[in-house]
Order: structure tokens, then sequence, then C-alpha cells
């Protein structure tokens, strides 16, 4: 049976799905580092080859979406460069800018990690979703929790004795 807490949180759902989510990243640290690559440097070639369309690797951009300060970005961008697995490039539009790029060598291997992680997610899928659907499902959602809290307007006290008893219906 489901514990839920008096706020209508179900604590369980939310450890599960996240149980779900670390075995999924323990499993692609484990496959990363058996191609060679510790799991940032994989993170770090897949930010960079994933970017949409619109933006451009750069070393802030990186920084960015590995969530990293910018001078671990760099070194991190370093050690890729020195495994000949990235390359620095001058913008042509501003030669201040210093643009990142996977070489053939990273490529392939990204593709390779990529294919692995797909298999593996296929592995993972209905554990992921069932975690996921069982912490979002509507029926999971609390009837009182309808969104940021609105001030309230000053009324009499039955009025508001009257609106609470709705609330908890």
């Amino acid at each position: 049976m489901q514990k839920r807490s008096k706020f209508g949180i179900d604590y369980q759902a939310i450890a599960e799905f996240r149980f779900e989510i670390r075995r999924f990243l323990h499993s692609s640290e484990r496959i990363a580092r058996a191609a060679g690559l510790e799991p940032q440097q994989h993170q770090a070639l897949l930010a960079i080859k994933g970017l949409p369309a619109h933006r451009v690797a750069t070393v802030g951009v990186l920084a960015e979406r590995l969530l990293v300060q910018h001078h671990s970005a760099v070194e991190l961008v370093n050690r890729l460069e020195a495994k000949g697995l990235l390359r620095r490039a001058r913008g042509a539009n501003d030669r201040r800018s210093v643009l990142l790029m996977p070489t053939r060598r990273g490529e392939k291997l990204l593709r390779q990690l990529a294919l692995t992680h797909r298999a593996e997610l296929q592995t993972a899928r209905s554990k992921l979703l069932q975690a996921l659907t069982k912490l979002t499902g509507r029926d999971h959602l609390s009837s009182h929790v309808r969104g940021p809290a609105r001030p309230r307007k000053a009324g009499t006290k039955r009025q508001t004795k009257q609106k609470r008893a709705r609330d908890r219906k």
C-alpha cells in the first residue's frame, strides 16, 4: 500500500523515480569508463554534439550545459583535446570566440556510446516510465495542490471557514 504524507506527497514514488534515474546514470558511467572515458568527458562530447541548432559550442555553453564552472569546462576540454577527441577552432565571424568540435575519432566513440546507451535505455525504459507515471499520474496528485499560492482577500471568519471546507473536498 502506498504511504502518503498528510500533504499528499508520495515519497515512495519520488524515491523510486530517483532510484531508477540513478541506476541508469550508474550504468552510463560504467559504459563510459569501459570505453576509456571519464563519465564527464562523455557528457561533454554528448553536450557538444547534441546542442540545439541555434547554439554554438563554446566553453561557456559547455559549462552551462554541464552545470559546472567555466574553469572546470576548460580543464575538461583540455583533457578531451589531449585524447584527440575534441578540437578547438577560432570563430569565423569573431576570432575571439573559440568553438568546440568533436574530431572524427571523438564522433566515432560518441556514436558507439550512444548505441550502447540506447540499448541500456531500452532495457530500463519500462521501469523508468512506470516510476515516472506513478510519480506524475493525475491520481497521485493531491487535490489541494493547485499551484502557487494566491494572496488571500480579507473576509469574514465564516467565509474563510467555508472556503477551507471547500478546499478539503
